[in-house]
């Protein structure tokens, strides 16, 4: 842990709560706004997506069940229920197929949070204007990455899930810049939200209940907006409290200058990813790098006699798990599974994690091919490469081939144009939606700064999928 060095004489949760709550749309860079309109694009696109998935229903099912007063949509279903409750349900479709977006440092996928607590507000909010959203995504984006950033990869290392935990301070603050809440509600929202962040990784090698993380961390952050609104409190140094705070408790071995350090002028909400791959982002390099090699030699996985990754700590710990069937979870985030599908059928995508392929034969048979190991070389490059992958492959008549790649497709490093992030929300939404619908919800977000409301946006997302109709938008 490092010292202190306080944003100002109230500490760093006040300094973070400040500037959520302050945040106005002129403050934000154009060129950030223009990049956070893609994220916005993008998480919509993995919500939709996400919401017709079985994991998405059977908790939709519940929220439905449970009621509340209908206020804001549950995406894709025609359907409302109450604020809080719309957002768990959006929130953990956004996460529903490891298709939201990523920040390396904090190891959090924002969009999957910030993007339905915004929306949800502006519905149940009237006059909430396009740029009132983009201002409070920016403000959710920058703080919980932040507290993320602080938190190091100890927190994931202990065995919690950063979507789940840190997650609830993107919500937080998201909610506390849409709802205007003055700098000491803010304050008290954070403290509210590091109370109520949970989640355990163990939930990777299979369970749903990863893709409930993402949700609950929504709902725990406007929960503790709404209550902080109202007079509520929390732990007012939540995060540098040295006993019982969210960083001392989750990371233990934290760094509290990363809180506040160039607040305000270095955006990190400008350096988050894209996901070319519907996987564990830890695994895209070595995927990036296999199906290079494999275009390169022209080979195919016949020729193949065997694969080794090199890897830092990390993402060994996260992903060379020995794998075996046990769910779409367990398959996206293992990389001897994405290795093989990827030497098997040249791409890896979203068919590739049908329940149909997941403890398919030829796939079992070629993962013992495949060997992860930790290469202390890319570990002592440091957090900034993460990612980075050394992949040598060789093929039954003895040829060699190796590539290194430091930074994957998607990432801020090695960026995907607008183009690519637009086709990847087609993609997603081709199942459940017409093209006009599509192209109608596109020509939204491209104008989002400009528009006095979120009306058509709102009922475009939340009217029912028709699949069969396609003289609609859904």
């Amino acid at each position: 842990m490092t010292n202190p060095t306080t944003h100002n004489s109230l500490g760093q949760t006040h300094a973070l709560a400040s500037f959520a709550a302050s945040l106005q749309f002129s403050d934000i860079p154009t060129s950030l706004v223009k990049r956070i309109k893609l994220h916005v694009l993008d998480g919509l696109g993995v919500c939709l997506h996400g919401a017709q998935l079985p994991w998405t229903k059977l908790l939709r099912d519940l929220a439905l069940v449970e009621g509340g007063t209908p206020v804001a949509g549950l995406w894709g279903t025609g359907k409302r229920t109450s604020l809080t409750q719309a957002v768990l349900v959006n929130s953990t479709a956004g996460h529903a197929f490891e298709m939201d977006d990523i920040h390396k440092e904090s190891v959090l996928h924002p969009n999957s949070i910030a993007v339905p607590v915004a929306l949800a507000l502006a519905e149940v909010r009237s006059g909430t204007r396009g740029r009132d959203v983009l201002t409070a995504i920016v403000a959710g984006y920058e703080v919980g990455l932040r507290v993320g950033n602080a938190a190091t990869t100890a927190l994931f290392l202990n065995g919690f899930h950063p979507q789940g935990t840190t997650g609830a301070f993107i919500s937080a603050a998201t909610a506390a810049n849409l709802l205007r809440l003055d700098a000491k509600s803010a304050q008290h929202a954070l403290g509210i939200a590091g109370s109520l962040g949970s989640g355990l990784m163990a939930a990777q090698e299979g369970a749903m209940v990863k893709r409930l993380h993402a949700g609950r961390a929504s709902q725990s952050g406007l929960m503790a907006a709404l209550l902080g609104a109202r007079g509520f409190t929390g732990i007012e140094n939540v995060l540098e409290v040295d006993y019982g705070g969210f960083l001392s408790s989750f990371s233990r071995d934290y760094c509290l200058d990363k809180l506040t350090q160039g607040l305000g002028s270095d955006w990190e909400a400008g350096k988050v990813g894209f996901k070319m791959y519907p996987n564990v982002t830890s695994i895209h390099t070595s995927l990036d790098a296999l199906k290079q090699i494999i275009s390169d030699g022209e080979l195919s996985a016949r020729d193949i006699e065997s694969i080794e990754v090199g890897c830092g700590h990390m993402t060994f710990v996260h992903t060379a798990w020995q794998y075996k069937p046990g769910g779409v979870t367990a398959a996206q985030m293992n990389l001897a599974y994405g290795m093989a599908m990827m030497a098997l059928y040249g791409d890896v995508t979203a068919a590739h994690y049908d329940d149909s392929c997941i403890a398919n034969a030829d796939v079992l048979a070629f993962i013992p091919r495949i060997r992860a190991f930790e290469d202390p070389e890319l570990e002592q490059m440091g957090p900034a490469y993460r990612h980075a992958c050394r992949v040598s492959v060789r093929t039954f008549t003895g040829q060699v081939f190796k590539r290194e790649v430091l930074a994957r497709r998607g990432s801020p490093e090695d960026d995907v144009s607008p183009s690519e992030i637009e086709r990847k929300f087609r993609s997603n939404v081709a199942t459940c939606m017409s093209q006009r619908g599509a192209q109608r919800i596109v020509e939204i977000v491209a104008n989002l700064e400009e528009l006095p409301d979120l009306a058509e946006l709102s009922d475009l997302l939340g009217s029912k999928f028709r699949r069969g109709d396609k003289s609609e938008p859904f």
